[in-house]
This record gives structure tokens, C-alpha cells and sequence, in this order.
């Protein structure tokens, strides 16, 4: 079994679990923020998550504040704003670090084990996509402006 199974992770709504739920699934797993130039990216990603989620497809979204603090809100302000602004129907999480000394271990674990070329040792900023095949393996990170559409056809390889 792949290791990033076994990271816990917090639900938008507080309830402590594992990646295990989504053991089998193809994952893009993004760290999200309200108030940033790339907020439209939910759009994107909504889209992406209606096209394929009955083939097999889960986004992830990490809130994250450490960019600019373009997300300050609660757990409940942010799932509102996705809801009302995005209709956001993808799995969210409790806001967390995704870099510097207090990163999530998740978020470590992409960092760190991002294969060769697409490894770039850091989250830049918010929005960086990581794509998961269905046995858990890292199969690329994608820079935070990579619109959604452009990594479709990646994600159609994996389904």
C-alpha cells in the first residue's frame, strides 16, 4: 500500500480520517485559498471533478493560508464561499500549512517524493496541483498558474 493513504487529514467539517477513502481513486490534490487571483481555478477544478468522478476521479482541496493570507476565513466561511461562489462538490479540508516548518506531512510527502522532472521541492504558491494514479503513486506536480483544463488529458491517461 502507498504511504500517502495513511496521512490524516481533518474534513472542512472537523472529522478527523485517512486518505485510505480514496485508496483506488486518481487524485489532484491542490492547496485552495478565497482570495487569490487564482481563486477561479475552483471552477476549473469543479469542472474536472463532474467530467470524471464516476470514472474514478477525487479532488482534494487543502485551504491554506500561507500565501499573502488570501485565506483567512473559517473552515465553515470557506466551504460557504466555495459553495456559493463555486458550487465546490469535491471533498475539503480543514486549513492547513503546506510548506515551512509546520507543513501538514502530506504535504511534505508531495513535495519530497514528486518524481524527477516534475519535482520542485517547494509549493510556490496556491493552487499547486499534485496528480495521484490509483495505486498512489506521485505522478507530477503542476505549477500553481497550470490552469485545471491543461492537465485533463493527464488525468484521462490515469482513468
Amino acid at each position: 500500500m502507498s504511504e500517502i493513504y495513511s496521512f490524516q487529514v481533518t474534513t472542512i467539517d472537523g472529522q478527523k480520517t485517512t486518505l485510505e477513502a480514496y485508496k483506488g481513486k486518481v487524485l489532484v490534490i491542490v492547496n485552495t485559498a478565497s482570495r487569490c487571483g487564482l481563486t477561479p481555478h475552483y471552477q476549473g477544478l469543479q469542472r474536472l471533478y463532474d467530467a470524471y468522478k464516476d470514472q474514478g476521479l477525487v479532488v482534494l482541496g487543502f485551504p491554506c493560508n500561507q500565501f499573502a493570507g488570501q485565506e483567512p476565513g473559517t473552515e465553515e466561511e470557506i466551504k460557504e464561499f466555495c459553495n456559493l461562489n463555486y458550487q465546490v462538490s469535491f471533498p475539503l479540508f480543514s486549513k492547513i500549512d503546506v510548506k515551512g516548518e509546520n507543513a501538514h506531512p502530506l504535504y511534505t510527502y508531495l513535495v519530497n517524493h514528486t518524481p524527477g522532472p516534475y519535482r520542485t521541492g517547494e509549493i510556490e504558491w496556491n493552487f499547486v496541483k499534485f496528480l495521484v494514479d490509483r495505486k498512489g503513486h506521485i505522478i507530477r506536480q503542476y505549477s500553481a498558474r497550470t490552469e485545471p483544463d491543461a492537465i485533463e488529458a493527464d488525468v484521462q491517461k490515469l482513468l
